[in-house]
């Protein structure tokens, strides 16, 4: 791939992360080079450190931006939403819709956690601590409203987020269930799970 004539700092590093999304998305971290990404957006491997430090960087950039736009999202769409049981159903509704949406960042985040350094890992697993915190919350409301039974709420917490992120491996868009009905099932499930 040629670099586009005029293209700007911003535009670059725009196409390196998007490049270095689908390389590690594909490959994996450790597989890919910086070579392998200079090539996919036309520059020179030397070239690349104008605007990126090193891989490292560039993971948690990727990882990072994901959790930040993650949590962004999240609380704008329960903004406003102020009984358990809606919240609930929006949160799920949410959740399913980002992880369908975000395939790419969702399976890095969580299968490449492991590359990132010590200090790096802290702060993307904060992140995440905080997007978890936001349904605990949630199930915690419900229960002292007397709408939810949860046991330990973090656990309970867990369960439903590795049920409604396990929507990545197996979903197909252009399968027989739709997204709105899988949202749906999904929400019965869930709800089934919690109320009283």
């Amino acid at each position: 791939m040629s670099r586009t004539r005029g293209s700007s700092g911003p535009k670059t590093l725009a196409a390196i992360r998007e490049a270095g999304l689908d390389l590690i998305y594909k490959r994996g971290f450790d597989a890919m080079t910086l070579r392998d990404l200079a090539a996919r957006v036309g520059l020179q491997p030397g070239s690349l450190y104008n605007h990126i430090a090193n891989k490292q960087d560039l993971l948690f950039d990727l990882i990072h931006n994901h959790m930040v736009t993650l949590l962004a999202r999240i609380d704008a769409d329960l903004d406003g939403i102020d009984d358990p049981t809606a919240r609930l159903n929006a949160f799920i509704a949410f959740h399913l819709t980002y992880h369908i949406e975000r395939k790419r960042e969702v399976f890095i985040g969580s299968a490449e956690l492991r590359s990132l350094t010590p200090k790096n890992r802290k702060r993307i697993v904060d992140l995440r601590r905080a997007y978890e915190d936001r349904l605990c919350a949630i199930l915690e409301s419900g229960v002292r409203k007397k709408k939810f039974r949860v046991g330990d709420i973090r656990v309970g917490a867990y369960a439903i987020l590795a049920m409604l992120t396990g929507i990545c491996t197996w979903y197909d868009p252009k399968g027989r269930i739709d997204r709105e009905a899988l949202i749906e099932i999904h929400t019965k499930l869930v709800l089934e799970g919690v109320e009283r």
